[in-house]
């Protein structure tokens, strides 16, 4: 699985369609609007990094309301929150 940290720039007016539109696309798991240079950070979970490009390039970008987007992908992830979702299985 891969994991890419999308930040969005957006047109203002339009942040919560924008971020519930994103919301709804597959490979999309979780949108967080946040203050700063950017409006939205999205969190794009799929199997591999051809699949990031097709979410980023033809799904997050083709949103309206989008502005710009910048992708970082994950290496590793170190989540206390991950550990332990692992370790509660069958709990």
């Amino acid at each position: 699985m891969v994991t890419a940290i999308v930040f969005v720039s957006a047109d203002v007016a339009t942040i919560p369609q924008t971020a519930a539109a994103i919301a709804d696309l597959d490979g999309v798991t979780e949108v967080y609007s946040v203050t700063g240079e950017i409006d939205l950070v999205v969190m794009v979970r799929v199997p591999d990094l051809e699949q990031v490009a097709t979410v980023v390039t033809e799904r997050v970008d083709r949103v309206p309301g989008v502005l710009s987007t910048q992708t970082h992908v994950a290496f590793r992830t170190y989540s206390r929150h991950d550990l332990e979702a692992a370790f509660s299985i069958g709990s």
